[in-house]
């Protein structure tokens, strides 16, 4: 019976509207929703419930939220996507970015610029995936994905990278297969020399898991022919990461040193399909290169960091930064948005990603566009001078506010982190 009596007390409460019963957990507020994949560029209110996006509409009732977030004069974007990050990071001090101290702890340095997904670019092989798998992907609240490398043993550094007995195609493609929630794609990364062999062995890990491949190529001297790569041993889908780098005689650019103009098969290749990732890293970006190019009209595919101890202290810092500087060289928000997060999520094939439709899950990066006076510069000291930068205000990730840079929403509230 009292039980029944407190039931009918709260239905009479409720209906008097002495208790309000919420229908959102959060309703965003005034924003400027930017959504490439729904073609939305406008103001628009977007409520999150039990985790998914649950409706988008010109004017919510702030009232129907647990949480009201005021977003007046911000940007909503889908939570971003740095599809080039090491994140496999260990106390193993010979082992650099393989459970080593190169790489970094994803939630450290995601939510603070509106990341909500990063793919790591080959840190584990098939042999060490399972211990990353245990300390970083099991445990971080941001999505981990990855790329798995045709080293068994990952990217522990030196003559192990270098080591073409411990690339099995086969066994890479099986492990990549039986871990595809986890694994995205395959990665070459850092291999030095004139034989094409690692590559060849990468791209056939690839076809076999019906993945993308993604390569860094390591340097050699003459450099490897990137016409030949692109055009006879990428498969469309296939991602040259790196894209903007200039790095001497050891490895071709996109752009010719001699004249300054894109090479021509470059243009063919992207038509083809094939991937340009920026992967801005520690010495990876150059404006000599993305200058001409993105005045050319070669926009990248894919904005990314490659974001490990020493890129994120250096020139490219972070996502937001690395963003910025696109905006900076000429291309408009919408676009830096789109090669933010729904490109990337097509070009891992988790098109579930990068995106607000209603029912999906709700990843939400909510943006500031500071005006002032500030310098993005590169790794060779060239700087671009911008009245204009982007600044994280707040990121959802599953439906849960995790990142809250100045209190936006109403009551204040974080997740807590789940263990």
């Amino acid at each position: 019976m009292r039980k029944i009596f407190l039931l009918l007390l709260f239905v009479c409460l409720t209906a008097t509207g002495i208790i309000s019963a919420q229908t959102y957990n959060i309703v965003i507020k005034g924003g400027h929703l930017i959504d490439p994949k729904n073609n939305i560029n406008e103001p628009m209110d977007i409520a999150v419930k039990d985790g998914k996006i649950a409706l988008i509409a010109k004017n919510i009732d702030g009232k129907e939220g647990i949480q009201v977030v005021n977003a007046k004069g911000l940007y909503v974007t889908p939570g971003l996507i740095d599809i080039h990050v090491h994140v496999f990071n260990g106390t193993n001090m010979d082992q650099q970015y393989m459970n080593g101290p190169n790489s970094i702890p994803p939630d450290g340095f995601t939510f603070r610029v509106g990341v909500t997904t990063v793919v790591d670019a080959g840190c584990a092989g098939w042999r060490t995936f399972p211990e990353f798998k245990k300390q970083t992907i099991d445990i971080s609240q941001t999505r981990v994905l990855a790329f798995l490398n045709i080293v068994g043993e990952g990217m522990r550094g030196g003559p192990f990278e270098q080591n073409q007995k411990d690339m099995d195609p086969k066994m890479t493609a099986e492990f990549a297969l039986k871990n595809s929630k986890d694994i995205v794609g395959i990665k070459l990364a850092h291999y030095s020399g004139r034989d094409w062999n690692p590559v060849l062995l990468s791209e056939e890990a690839a076809k076999l898991s019906d993945m993308p491949f993604m390569v860094d190529l390591g340097g050699a001297n003459p450099a490897l022919s990137l016409d030949t790569l692109f055009m006879q041993v990428f498969k469309p889908g296939d991602i040259f990461t790196h894209c903007f780098g200039q790095l001497g005689e050891s490895r071709e650019s996109l752009v010719d040193v001699a004249t300054g103009k894109v090479r021509p098969f470059v243009f063919e290749a992207q038509k083809r399909g094939i991937i340009f990732d920026v992967g801005a890293g520690g010495i990876s970006f150059a404006y000599s290169q993305a200058i001409p190019a993105v005045k050319s009209g070669l926009y990248p595919d894919a904005i990314s960091t490659d974001l490990h101890i020493g890129s994120m202290n250096g020139a490219t810092k972070d996502m937001l930064t690395t963003m910025d500087k696109f905006l900076a060289m000429g291309m408009d928000l919408p676009t830096v948005i789109k090669v933010s997060t729904w490109k990337p999520a097509q070009i891992i094939k988790r098109e579930e990603l990068g995106h607000l439709t209603v029912g999906s899950e709700a990843d939400i990066a909510i943006l500031n566009m500071r005006t002032g006076k500030f310098g993005l510069f590169d790794y060779t000291g060239y700087k671009l001078e911008t009245d204009k930068k982007l600044e994280c205000e707040m990121t959802i990730r599953a439906g849960r506010i995790v990142y809250d840079l100045n209190g936006i929403a109403d009551p204040v509230v974080l997740a807590r982190r789940r263990r």
